[in-house]
């Protein structure tokens, strides 16, 4: 089995790679559909060096006080385990 961190010839996975991005939104195209039925939202903003993703809660989300268990036990899980490169997920404010 081929290692997930890995493309068929080039290595690991960059965090400014477009298909590391475009796993990470397959992935949160999955969950914006529990994340919607209250109100809420995600976007993906940034991956950091440390393959730290940076998202932005949007709507009901951003102010809910269950959000942050909604990004360590729902969002953060699904990501890793769709995205094995990912190390850990953040919630910050897009600057404006």
């Amino acid at each position: 089995m081929a290692d997930t961190k890995t493309t068929r010839s080039s290595g690991p996975l960059a965090p400014d790679d477009p298909e590391l991005h475009r796993r990470i939104e397959e992935a949160l195209d999955m969950i914006r559909p529990y994340l919607m039925t209250d109100g809420g939202s995600v976007r993906l903003l940034n991956v950091t060096e440390d393959y730290v993703v940076e998202l932005e809660l949007l709507g009901a989300c951003g102010t809910c006080p269950m959000s942050l268990m909604t990004l360590r036990a729902g969002i953060e899980q699904v990501l890793k385990r769709a995205v094995p490169e990912i190390t850990r997920v953040e919630a910050v404010q897009a600057a404006s």
